[in-house]
């Protein structure tokens, strides 16, 4: 059968997005282009477990304040498999976060029992979300849940902001804390699939915000919470470590992985793109442990909104690309939606999501970058497996994925000035292909 390619491409000079631009037919032979995609889907690396994004309860919270047709819109555009962005993965936070309307915890006053315990706030926006998320994806969502703080008391600082760290007496307590938010969610049917130990844990924020040296991520994970999640039953659910930037990634995983009792409870490692694009980063903490996980836990723009930006998507398909070809196994994205400032944010720290919702007009925005995200997540199924790909042309960016069913996903981003034309080689076969300038475009083999 003769090989063919669907070309679907989202270009700045082209209103219409993931435009479908027909099927190119492939030629017998090698191709003596210079400028080439060579993709060899016998070579296969990491196997992908999906896209999703942060159900904060900002984004919750803004979502109940649409009408209830933008609201059903905003959640087919995002969970449905055919029209949307089919994602399947999901954050939630443990207490608050920057992205809550303020401070707050799940137990009254000095509880050091936790008897008062309860996930009643998460009711309110959080969790009827989730469930129509799932409703819309026909299936069960992959949850990372994430603490930011635990409550001030349990911290030296005495708040759960301008970051402190959690008091040496109170790590049993805060490891069966997760323990309680993990019993809570399922017993309102979300299934959490794991914890990361600590959003950010190398930076003092403002906002809701605790501290660890990688020792001390270890030893929590070694002597509290792996062992506690043991004794309750969750043996299954993931450990995930770091949850911050890629510049110290390497010496994070190194300090806490090379300790094999530790080790022994640990998934996978979480990555932000906040600093620092050096994606070889996730390559050395995947040489170094081959049998541990890379997963994208965060990143946004920020600043507050950019409605119109292109530059927004550009950055969102630079930084997947990078990682996925680092061996990335998984991406989510910060908040779904934010309101027409860029939150609410408790600490004014505003930023900007895929869909925005002006609350005030009841109007909902899609911006680039939700765009750009589709060109990955609507093509690139759970289960898919990154293939092998060289490219010599420094002016486009690349990745490529084979599906369960045996098609070629094959992404490339071209952030510059001109249109650029290439050959893409599988196998035996070639094609000539051309993309517009500033435009993301996915070909399917």
């Amino acid at each position: 059968m003769e090989r063919s390619m669907r070309f679907i491409q989202t270009a700045k000079d082209d209103q219409e997005k993931w435009k479908d631009k027909g099927s190119l037919s492939f030629k017998k032979g090698t191709t003596s282009d210079s400028n080439v995609i060579r993709i060899n889907p016998e070579i296969e690396y990491q196997e992908w477990i999906g896209f999703g994004g942060a159900f904060t309860e900002a984004a919750t919270y803004t979502m109940s304040k649409v009408s209830e047709t933008h609201r059903s819109n905003i959640l087919r555009a995002y969970y449905n498999k055919e029209e949307g962005l089919g994602y399947t993965l999901g954050r939630t936070h443990i207490n608050s976060c920057d992205f809550s309307l303020e401070n707050y915890t799940y137990v009254e006053n000095e509880d050091t029992k936790l008897e008062t315990f309860s996930i009643q706030r998460e009711q309110k926006y959080v969790i009827p979300f989730i469930k129509d998320a799932m409703k819309e994806a026909e299936q069960e969502l992959t949850i990372l849940a994430s603490p930011w703080s635990p409550p001030a008391w349990m911290k030296t600082n005495g708040e759960m902001n301008n970051g402190g760290k959690l008091k040496a007496e109170y790590r049993d307590l805060w490891a069966t804390y997760y323990v309680k938010y993990i019993e809570a969610m399922e017993k309102e049917g979300i299934p959490i699939w794991g914890v990361s130990i600590q959003n950010e844990p190398e930076a003092t924020q403002t906002w809701d915000s605790c501290r660890y040296t990688a020792e001390e991520e270890r030893d929590f994970i070694k002597n509290h919470l792996g062992p506690i999640f043991e004794a309750n039953g969750l043996h299954d659910k993931k450990i995930v470590i770091w949850d911050h930037n890629r510049d110290i990634i390497v010496e994070r995983a190194t300090t806490i992985l090379s300790d094999p009792e530790a080790a022994k409870y640990v998934w996978g490692t979480g990555n932000h793109w906040y600093v620092s694009e050096d994606f070889e980063n996730l390559s050395m903490v995947h040489e170094a442990f081959p049998d541990k996980h890379l997963l994208f836990t965060e990143g946004c723009i920020e600043g507050g909104v950019q409605l119109g930006a292109w530059h927004t998507g550009e950055r969102y398909a630079r930084n997947i690309i990078g990682d996925m070809n680092n061996w990335l196994e998984g991406f989510i994205d910060w908040n779904i939606v934010l309101d027409e400032n860029g939150g609410p944010n408790h600490v004014g720290n505003y930023c900007d999501a895929p869909i925005i919702a002006d609350t005030k007009t009841d109007e909902i925005h899609y911006n680039s970058s939700y765009y750009y995200i589709g060109h990955f997540s609507k093509f690139i199924k759970p289960g898919a497996k990154r293939i092998g790909l060289t490219l010599n042309n420094e002016n486009i960016a690349a990745t490529a994925f084979k599906n369960n069913n045996g098609e070629i996903v094959l992404v490339v981003l071209n952030e510059t000035e001109l249109g650029q034309s290439f050959t893409v080689q599988v196998e035996g076969e070639y094609v000539e292909v051309e993309v517009e300038r500033r435009s993301i475009a996915t070909f399917i083999i």
